[in-house]
This record gives structure tokens, sequence and C-alpha cells, in this order.
């Protein structure tokens, strides 16, 4: 019962001061002379300022300083200046192997994801009998936990009693350890990779199918246009802005691959994706300052990729509003 009413009393306490932050910062912000309406919504959003400041600004910055350390967890950061990174380029023999890895993930399966959920949205725009029940069953995907999905792929690429070498032998081929030869493990994870052509990107996709106006389709019939001219001509670049959302997104969560890769876990010589060797270094050989450092150059990868994406946006993406000036 003390248990109860101490966790009882803090999650009291915590809206109070919540409640009291917002007020002082509210009646602040008149003293400078702010509108009301100013005021207010600065008052109002104060809580999220402060959980933004306090578990994510503060985090970032933190992390971006032990990259610049020697920290183990346990003792006192000890400045190295760029010794972190130097220390990744030239010696590190884990590095490399996961940077190609992560890249070579990502590259191959960012244009099977894009397209292969654009295509099972078209199928699935169809006004069939019973479309909607397949719509709910391609969703099902995106709201299984990546653990238990893990843990079915294991099983299906056993090297013994796999599911997936089983209809192999039928057509003559010897087992594959797929996981143990560094060899088959991109080829695994960019098979696993088509479980996410299905779920939200499809959803998404289709919401777009969907805002395409009708009147479109029907001015091309009348001209003639065949199914193909009108995906081309219609169909892609009215939902342009939306694959270029979705290729972005894609492409940072496909870099970010971590859960299946660390249930699965493939043979290191095939290379450990870059948020395996983050959590490996960090987390369980206690290189805070090293780990820390491979996260910035994730992000680093990250953001220069997506630059590359807004880069070539205007060559392939098409605005209803746009008017593009004549050269």
């Amino acid at each position: 019962m003390d248990r109860f009413w101490g966790t009882f009393t803090r999650w009291l306490i915590t809206p109070v001061c919540l409640f009291v932050l917002a007020a002082g910062l509210y009646f602040l912000m008149r003293l400078f002379r702010l509108r009301k309406d100013q005021a207010t919504g600065i008052a109002l959003i104060s809580p999220w300022l402060l959980g933004f400041l306090g578990f994510t600004a503060f985090p970032i910055l933190y992390s971006l300083y032990l990259s610049f350390t020697d920290f183990n967890l346990f003792g006192k950061e000890n400045w190295v200046g760029l010794s972190n990174y130097i220390k990744l380029f030239t010696k590190d023999i884990e590095f490399w192997p996961s940077v190609r890895i992560t890249l070579s993930y990502a590259l191959l399966t960012l244009p099977i994801g894009i397209f292969g959920s654009l295509l099972v949205a078209l199928l699935v725009n169809r006004e069939l009998r019973g479309i909607k029940i397949y719509r709910t069953i391609f969703y099902l995907t995106a709201i299984l936990p990546e653990s238990a999905v893990a843990i079915i792929w294991r099983q299906l690429f056993n090297g013994e009693s796999g599911l997936i070498n089983f209809f192999l032998s039928l057509f003559g081929v010897n087992k594959i350890d797929w996981f143990g030869n560094p060899q088959y493990v991109l080829t695994a994870f960019v098979i696993i990779s088509v479980w996410g052509i299905f779920g939200t990107n499809t959803i998404i996709f289709l919401a777009a199918l969907k805002d395409v106006p009708k009147n479109l389709y029907e001015a091309a019939e009348i001209d003639g246009a065949s199914s193909f001219s009108k995906l081309k001509y219609i169909t892609i670049p009215q939902i342009s802005s939306v694959i270029l959302v979705q290729v972005i997104m894609s492409l940072i969560g496909s870099l970010q691959m971590f859960t299946v890769a660390q249930f699965l876990r493939p043979t290191t010589q095939a290379g450990l994706f870059m948020n395996q060797l983050v959590y490996t270094r960090g987390f369980t050989q206690l290189h805070m300052g090293e780990a820390s450092a491979i996260a910035w150059v994730l992000f680093v990868i990250i953001l220069v990729l997506t630059l590359v994406v807004f880069k070539s946006s205007p060559a392939w993406v098409h605005y209803e509003a746009e008017v593009k000036k004549a050269r």
C-alpha cells in the first residue's frame, strides 16, 4: 500500500508541477508585454518544450560530447578529441564492414519496398468484392512486433529444418547456412525486407491513390490512353510527393536496422549493422565514447543521403500548385 501511495503521489505531483510551470511562464510572457494569445500558446506547449529539451535535445548534444571522450558508463569522461573518429576510420576492423552491410542493405531494399508497396496499393485500390478484407490482412504486418517476426524468419531460414531450404531442395539446391555463411547474410536480410512491402507503406500509398482526381482518368480514357500511360502520366506524378516522403522514411528506417538483426544474430564475419555496432560497442563492451562516434557517423550518412534525395526531387516530384520558371 505504501508503494501505491508513493506512486500515486508522484503521478499527482507531476501534472501540478507542469501546471505551475505553464502558469508561471504565462505571467512571465505577459510581463514582457506579449499578447495574450501568444503567451497562452507558449504556456500550453511548455510541458512539451520541457520534455523535448530534457529527453531529446540534451541527450543528442550529450552524445555528441561523449563522442569526443573515453567513457565506460561508470567512470569519468576523459576528453580524447578526435581519437574515437580516427580509430573508427583507420584502425577499427568492425567499422567498415558495418558501413558496407548497412549501406548495401538500404540501397537494395529501398526500391523493393517502394515499388513493391506501390504495386500492392495499386492492386488493393480496385473496387472488388471483399477487397476490404485484403486491405486489413495486408495492414496486419504493420502491427506485428518486430521481435516476433524475427523469430519466425529465423525458423524459416534455419539451415537444417527451415522451410526455405526445404523448398529450395525441391529444385536440387543444397542446404544453405543463411546466417552462418557471410555470403548469404545480406541476401537473407533483403528477402526478409519483402515483408515490409505490406503494412504502413501500402496503406499510405492507397490513401494517396484515393486522392487522385477521377476526372483525370476519365479525360485520359476519352483520349484513348492505355493503362500504362495513365499510370505513368497521371498516377505517378499525382502521388510523387507521397513517394518522396516514403523514400525518405524508408531510407532512414533501413539505415537504422536493429531489432530483426539483433534477434537473428547472423555471423559477425558479414559485419554488424551500424545500430548493432553502436549497441555492442556501448552496452556490451562499455566503450560509450566510440558508440557515440559511430552513432554520429550514422547520423551524417543519413543526413547526406536524405539531402541527395531532396536535391533530386525537383526532377521527379510534381506539385499541383507549382509553377516552374521557363528557362
